[in-house]
């Protein structure tokens, strides 16, 4: 038996763009120099990629390290799993991926936590690193 895909999408299903644009349309994004003045602000700046990203292309100096997968449980006030700096519901936040698509994901994801303030850094990690901000090795 072969396995063939379906040719049309289940109905009210809606393809990542769709996703992705919804998620955006919430969020006033930063770019790399907004994301710094925020940080500098008190801001915390969230890196949400993987170890071996993190690895290869480097950091963010001063950055919270939450990787994608714990977020949520991280940032929830009600979370008995929370960090000790997630206990408010106004907490600024500004997360980051490595090019700005799964951030867009994880920052709507902690609005609709209520993290009200929640955003992401538009062009990720890589928009930084080109802005000529402090990076670590």
């Amino acid at each position: 038996m072969s396995v063939h895909p379906d040719p049309a999408p289940p109905v009210g299903s809606r393809g990542i763009d769709e996703i992705l644009a919804a998620a955006r349309s919430r969020l006033t994004r930063l770019d790399a120099p907004a994301a710094a003045a925020a940080q500098r602000d008190g801001a915390l700046l969230v890196d949400i990629r993987p170890v071996a990203q993190r690895a290869a292309h480097g950091g963010i100096p001063g950055a919270l390290i939450v990787e994608r997968n714990v977020l949520e449980w991280r940032f929830d006030p009600r979370s008995d799993a929370r960090l000790p700096q997630a206990g408010r519901y106004d907490l600024p936040v500004v997360v980051f991926c490595q090019e700005g698509y799964t951030s867009s994901l994880a920052a709507a994801a902690l609005q609709e936590l209520g993290l009200h303030r929640a955003t992401d850094l538009t062009g990720g990690y890589a928009a930084w690193q080109a802005a000529g901000l402090p990076v670590t090795a």
